[in-house]
């Protein structure tokens, strides 16, 4: 379980976080919504130690800041930042030997045979394209098998084949009992995944909402998002869908993912 208990957080005059909160439960996909500059990325890099703060964040119960917890806590960032020197390969390697893990190298060779990067293990970080990049970023990010992982904009340079086995990974994460919280622009690549979503606009939360709330209102994702962020009913949200900047439809969005989870990536 994740815990952000009252967090706010002050770039110089500018409130960026103003007194957030809010609880990811175990087994639970949350989506974190908002017009740029809303806060999300600040919060984000809150919970995973990279900026200081006022409040409590707690993992498990642990301050999110202690070792103990950053040894369940993973993070996936919005641009990759990879070693011009080290081989694809090689980066995994790094991490895994970073978290001291064992017998990582099955799990290595089938990360990088999921998302297409097997052929090109030996390839420097600087060689690979914008989209391979991203895949390797998340590769890193998913292979010490955090049991709560936090993912900025994950789908953003990927391919339709790339999006749809990562919409499978969280079907697997979320059946495995592990947590997520997915931050994006692109509402409908995830609008068949979340459990929760919770909506941020000038650094406060506006919104904390169960799918199943949503589901009884007979309202969609998109329609909240509107009603939340714009003053919109359904019906003007419509219309102003594809205009706004956080609900343009990403090309890989319509390759839906099997409803039925691979097994072998994850395990309770």
């Amino acid at each position: 379980m994740l815990q952000v208990e009252h967090v706010t957080k002050r770039y110089g005059k500018t409130l960026a976080c103003d007194d957030v909160s809010f609880t990811l439960d175990d087994g639970s996909v949350t989506v974190l919504l908002g017009p740029n500059g809303a806060g999300k990325s600040t919060i984000m890099k809150s919970i995973i130690g990279f900026l200081k703060y006022d409040g409590e964040i707690l993992v498990n119960g642990l301050p999110n800041k202690s070792v103990e917890a950053r040894r369940i806590l993973g993070y996936i960032p919005e641009l990759p930042s990879l070693y011009p020197n080290l081989t694809v390969s090689e980066h995994l390697e790094f991490i895994a030997r970073a978290y001291r893990m064992t017998d990582y190298k099955d799990r290595i060779e089938m990360l990088l045979k999921r998302f297409d990067l097997y052929d090109h293990r030996k390839k420097f970080g600087d060689e690979l394209s914008k989209g391979m990049q991203q895949k390797l970023n998340l590769c890193l990010g998913l292979l010490p098998d955090p049991q709560i992982l936090l993912l900025d904009e994950p789908m953003i340079g990927l391919d339709p084949h790339a999006i749809k086995e990562l919409k499978l990974v969280f079907e697997e994460m979320s059946a495995a009992g592990r947590t997520l919280m997915v931050s994006t622009h692109i509402i409908d690549s995830v609008d068949m995944l979340w459990d929760r979503t919770v909506i941020m606009q000038h650094g406060k939360v506006k919104a904390n909402v169960a799918r199943r709330e949503l589901d009884e209102s007979g309202e969609s994702l998109t329609d909240l998002f509107f009603e939340v962020t714009e003053g919109l009913s359904p019906e003007d949200s419509s219309l102003s869908e594809n205009a706004a900047d956080g609900a343009g439809r990403d090309d890989g969005a319509e390759d839906a993912a099997a409803k039925k989870p691979r097994r072998g990536l994850f395990s309770r």
